[in-house]
């Protein structure tokens, strides 16, 4: 049915079985979409490495486990991947695994004494109460390492010393883009070390699934990159689907793909408002939202909604196309390609803007892979990273489009690359919006969805880089689990990296950016 082929590995042996498949001189496999914890009850507590090569596409699971539910440990691989120190946190922090060698175990969501680890399936829910004090972060972290005789040696990092200059920006700040906080700390005008904290709009969406049926879990996708919520649960149908072997009509198809670049053009138009905005400019950031107030009109008139959009459904989409569908999308690339140059004009070429965004943030093509930033971010750096193009879906195999890259990886080819996105998404819909064929918009389901066991996984490109959804079914009509990959947790994760003895003025544009939105961080 489509589910995803597995290796299982003992974990005294994933640190040389992984090296062996990153390093690997056929088909490396350097670029780790993503690390899922996961409680096997009986079986203990692990985690699935979804691992891709980038030259290929091809794609590989690993799976580890350790029995020992009270001393959970598994080896890090944050040496072979950097964005592996970020996402282990993760599962650290909502399993209780620990991972030898990760120099930064501490809790990343939630509070710092918070009880108990509530993706376990034995997680008392009674067990925290609401707690309205004052949360003080630690400096220091834990690291373990392992001896040779077995035995598990502990020993504590700094995370910023008494003699650190440390700066908050965030989390009521408007250029954080939402409630992200970032612990920076400065010598002088110069940033030295940024510490992202986590989880102040982190809702328990993943618990929540877990006692929802298929269908009640499409709700929450919206939730997540609210600025990609066709896409978002776009990809999660779709793993439904594939999983249960539906097949739905080559209408749909096409509808979803139309409403996918509709969203990616307000994405990227909300994108280009906000990064002018955070720079000090007025006006542009006006036009973005006229211009992306004529989209959601016109999405709102078939869907309903305008930032919630319910739409994509198992089997399809929520209703057929309004009437006025074709002509006004129609109608809003022709006017959005006569306008493009105005923004061009009063940004793109201002000396203020090129001053303050070329050369500024740079991100290594290596860094991007290993740090998985993908989307227009790694695009930027000269990573062919996009979905459509190495993992095609929907209608993405039938159009003609250019993936958009550059070489530079600075702060202006993160913009620039987004900019001609926006043109190139023009392109595709035009390619389809007169030819898409008559027939069913959903097909019928049954009210009640089980899936065959199994683990299944599907992504999508959505405005911000891969979102993946990666499922675990038992054979019930809730999923035993059910993980999204965030897009922007690697991007924030990058921070550190591309802001690096920059200015502290510099953080602000280069976030800008990097184009993270924070719900589909904390989910």
């Amino acid at each position: 049915m489509g589910a995803d082929n597995i290796i299982i590995v003992k974990p005294e042996e994933l640190t040389v079985k992984a090296e062996q498949l990153k390093n690997d001189t056929a088909e490396p496999m350097d670029y780790l979409r993503d690390i899922v914890g996961m409680d096997w009850g009986e079986e203990g507590l692990g985690a699935l490495y979804y691992l891709e090569c980038t030259s290929t596409g091809n794609r590989i699971v690993l799976k580890t486990m350790t029995p020992d539910r009270e001393h959970a440990f598994l080896p890090s691989v944050c040496h072979l991947w950097k964005t592996a120190k970020i996402k282990e946190r993760e599962v650290f922090d909502f399993f209780g695994i620990r991972f030898t060698g990760n120099p930064d175990m501490r809790r990343i969501f939630l509070r710092e004494d918070w009880k108990g680890f509530p993706l376990r399936k034995d997680y008392d829910m009674d067990s925290n109460p609401l707690n309205m004090e004052n949360e003080v972060n630690a400096d220091v972290t834990e690291e373990y390492t392992l001896r040779p005789d077995g035995t598990i040696e502990g020993r504590e990092n700094v995370v910023f010393g008494k003699e650190d200059f440390v700066v908050n920006i965030g989390p009521q700040h408007p250029s954080t883009h939402g409630v992200l906080r970032m612990r920076t700390s400065i010598d002088g005008e110069n940033i030295r070390h940024i510490d992202p904290v986590l989880g102040y709009i982190h809702r328990g969406i993943e618990k929540m699934n877990e006692s929802l049926t298929y269908q009640q879990t499409l709700a929450l996708t919206d939730r997540l990159d609210y600025l990609s919520a066709h896409q978002n649960r776009h990809a999660l149908c779709m793993c439904i689907e594939q999983a249960a072997g539906i097949e739905i009509s080559e209408r749909a198809q096409y509808i979803r793909t139309i409403m996918d670049e509709l969203q990616r053009i307000d994405s990227h138009l909300l994108f280009y408002s906000c990064l002018v905005m955070d720079m000090g400019g007025l006006t542009p950031f006006f036009y973005g939202f006229r211009e992306r107030e004529m989209i959601l009109d016109i999405m709102e008139e078939t869907t309903g909604g305008r930032l919630i959009q319910n739409y994509n459904v198992i089997g399809g989409v929520q209703a057929d196309l309004h009437p006025d569908f074709r002509r006004k999308v129609k109608e809003f690339i022709r006017h959005l390609r006569g306008v493009i140059k105005d923004y061009h004009d009063i940004f793109t070429d201002n000396v203020i803007a090129r001053q303050r965004l070329i050369g500024v943030g740079v991100l290594s093509r290596e860094d991007a892979i290993s740090l998985g930033t993908t989307g227009g971010t790694g695009r930027a750096s000269g990573w062919s990273n996009d979905v459509r193009k190495h993992h095609p879906y929907a209608m993405y195999d039938k159009v003609d489009f250019r993936e958009i890259t550059r070489t530079e990886g600075d702060s202006f080819a993160r913009y620039m690359v987004r900019m001609d996105e926006i043109m190139e998404s023009c392109h595709i819909i035009e390619q389809l919006i007169d030819n898409i064929p008559e027939g069913e918009f959903r097909v019928k389901t049954k009210p009640v969805i089980k899936l065959p066991e199994g683990n299944f996984s599907t992504s999508v490109e959505s405005s911000r880089g891969e979102f993946g959804v990666m499922l675990e079914s038992h054979g019930d009509k809730y999923p035993y689990r059910l993980h999204y990959r965030s897009t922007g947790l690697p991007l924030v994760d990058a921070m550190d990296t591309v802001c690096r003895g920059q200015k502290i003025a510099d953080l602000i544009a280069i976030g800008g950016t990097l184009d993270f939105v924070i719900p589909d961080i904390d989910r």
